[in-house]
């Protein structure tokens, strides 16, 4: 199926340096384009999100991390998994847990395999093609279920929390670490521009798609405020919920436990 950008080119008749507004296109046009998206920035994916963060991806990554538990199953599941830093971290931080990671973009998956196997963890992280609104494990699976920056790309997020919470044990942990578009009047009109100019502009040097990250600017701007996310979580059956604010509020780390 074509994805709504390359639509959009052909309807136009000219090539076109930005995706459609996720707010302008239905929840399968998005599904589509998230898709071409994430497939066409795998080669540089990673060093992207370290350059245009400066490396405090790394920082809120581990963060997360060591907020985690493992009372009961040593399992963990990484949910939107990417290339699987998140997984990796979480291996290496708790040599007891066996990691499971899961991602709908093929291209994502295969980049994170090849880091599983350089890091020789292939032992303890498996990395599958799937899909967050029906994860393939059975209820109570897992003592942690996280998500780092995939929420925002899931258009039925409460589809995606509720599975998440399905799989994690009574008593576990439900997390989602994402951008979001930061509240503060002071740094709010540079990190606008940061998103919509700054950001692409620097992207054209090393990738071959940078329309890719005026689509990502874009998510994280339509992203729920803190609160608004925070109460999808406790609608969905998450109890506890706590909200961690990272870097000014560019990021948050939202934890739930389930009853």
């Amino acid at each position: 199926m074509k994805s709504a950008y390359k639509e959009i080119r052909q309807v136009s008749g000219k090539i076109t340096h930005k995706y459609p507004q996720i707010n302008t296109i239905t929840d399968n046009e998005r599904i589509g384009m998230v898709k071409e998206v994430f497939s066409t920035i795998t080669g540089k994916y990673d060093f992207l999100n370290h350059l245009l963060s400066l490396r405090r991806d790394i920082a809120w990554r581990r963060f997360a991390i060591k907020k985690m538990n493992f009372p009961r199953t040593q399992k963990f599941l990484d949910v939107a998994c990417g290339t699987g830093d998140l997984s990796i971290g979480a291996a290496v931080h708790w040599p007891g847990v066996r990691v499971t990671g899961v991602d709908f973009v093929s291209e994502m998956v295969q980049v994170g395999k090849n880091k599983v196997a350089q890091r020789n963890l292939a032992g303890r992280i498996t990395l599958l093609q799937g899909d967050a609104l029906q994860l393939p494990f059975n209820d109570d699976s897992f003592d942690v279920t996280a998500m780092a920056f995939g929420i925002r790309n899931i258009p039925d997020r409460a589809q995606a929390l509720k599975e998440m919470l399905r799989v994690t044990v009574p008593g576990g942990q439900v997390m989602v670490l994402e951008m979001t578009f930061i509240q503060n009047r002071f740094f709010k009109l540079f990190y606008y521009l940061y998103l919509n100019y700054l950001l692409p502009g620097l992207v054209k040097i090393f990738s071959r798609n940078p329309a890719a990250y005026h689509y990502l600017a874009d998510s994280i701007m339509n992203f729920p405020p803190p609160a608004a996310f925070a109460r999808i979580m406790e609608d969905v059956g998450m109890a506890r919920v706590k909200k961690y604010p990272l870097t000014f509020g560019i990021t948050y780390l939202f934890a739930g436990e389930k009853p």
